[in-house]
C-alpha cells in the first residue's frame, strides 16, 4: 500500500497537470512553431506566454491545494522554500553551481510529485524575489523546476539505499542539462537574432534545420560549462548529504503521518 502524498493528487488535478505540463512544453516550443515575417529583424517572446505561464502555474496550485493541502503540508512547504532560496543565492548560478535543485530533488522523493511541484515554483518565486531575479525568464524556471520537483516524486519508489541515492544522483545530472536546454529554447531567437548566423533562428526553415542550429548553440555555450557544473554540483550533493537529508525529510513525513510509521526490530530472545 503506497504512502499517503504532502499534497495529494486527485484524478482531475492529475489532468490538469498533465494539459499544464503540455501547455508549458508548446511554450518552451515557441521557437520552433512561431513563423515571423520574412522581414523580421528579431523575433521577442510573443507576450501572451509571459501571461499564460504564471496563470498556468496558478490553475494548477490552486487545483492541487484543493486536493488537500493541510496545515502540516504548508509548513513543510515554507521552510524547504525558505531553505532552497536560501541555497540559491549562495551559488546564484556561477559557474553552473547551482544549490537549488539537490533539496527539490530529495522533497519530491519524499513527499510526492505534486508537493515537488509546489515546491519547484515557490521556490524560484521566493528565490527571484531574494536576488532581484524577476523578469521574463521567472515563469520558465517556475515551470522547469517544477517539473523537476514532480519528476523526482515519480521516481520508482522500491528503490532504496545505495541505489536509491544513485538513482536520484542519476536523475539531478539529467534534470540540469534539461534544464539548460529548455531555458536556452526558449530566449534562444530573443537573444541573438535571427538569421544573423549559422546558430541563429532561421524563419521559415524545417524545424529539424532550426533544431539543429538551437542544440549546436546550447552545446556550444551552455552544455560544455554551465550544465556540466550544474550536473556535477546535484550530484556531489546528492551523494554527500542526500542520504542523511533522506533520513530527516522521512522522519518530518512520518511526524506528519505523510509517510507509515518504522516498526521497531523484533527483539530477539536467547535460545536455551
Amino acid at each position: 500500500m503506497s504512502a499517503p502524498a504532502a499534497v495529494p493528487i486527485t484524478r482531475r488535478s492529475a489532468m490538469v497537470l498533465a494539459l499544464a505540463s503540455v501547455a508549458g512544453l508548446l511554450m518552451f516550443l515557441w521557437p520552433l512553431v512561431l513563423q515571423p515575417s520574412a522581414d523580421a529583424q528579431r523575433v521577442d517572446q510573443p507576450f501572451l506566454l509571459l501571461v499564460l505561464l504564471p496563470v498556468v502555474a496558478l490553475v494548477v496550485l490552486a487545483e492541487l491545494s484543493e486536493g488537500g493541502m493541510d496545515s502540516k503540508a504548508l509548513a513543510i512547504l515554507g521552510v524547504l522554500t525558505a531553505i532552497n532560496a536560501a541555497l540559491r543565492g549562495l551559488g546564484a548560478g556561477t559557474a553552473g553551481i547551482e544549490m537549488v535543485f539537490f533539496l527539490l530533488i530529495l522533497a519530491g522523493r519524499v513527499f510526492g510529485p505534486g508537493f515537488g511541484y509546489v515546491l519547484g515554483c515557490t521556490t524560484m518565486f521566493a528565490s527571484a524575489l531574494l536576488t532581484s531575479g524577476v523578469g521574463p525568464w521567472l515563469p520558465f524556471q517556475m515551470l522547469c523546476s517544477a517539473w523537476i520537483g514532480m519528476g523526482a516524486g515519480l521516481l520508482p519508489r522500491r528503490v532504496g539505499g545505495r541505489a536509491e541515492i544513485a538513482m536520484l544522483a542519476g536523475y539531478g545530472i539529467v534534470c540540469a542539462y534539461l534544464f539548460g536546454m529548455l531555458m536556452n529554447l526558449s530566449s534562444w531567437p530573443f537573444l541573438i537574432g535571427i538569421d544573423s548566423g549559422s546558430l541563429s533562428f532561421v524563419p521559415g526553415d524545417p524545424v529539424l534545420e532550426n533544431l539543429q542550429r538551437f542544440l549546436v548553440y546550447t552545446l556550444l555555450t551552455s552544455t560544455a560549462g554551465w550544465d556540466t557544473g550544474r550536473a556535477i554540483t546535484n550530484t556531489l550533493l546528492i551523494v554527500i548529504l542526500g542520504p542523511a537529508l533522506l533520513t530527516t525529510l522521512r522522519r518530518a513525513a512520518r511526524r506528519a503521518r505523510y509517510l507509515p510509521p518504522v516498526d521497531p526490530a523484533p527483539e530477539r530472545r536467547p535460545q536455551l
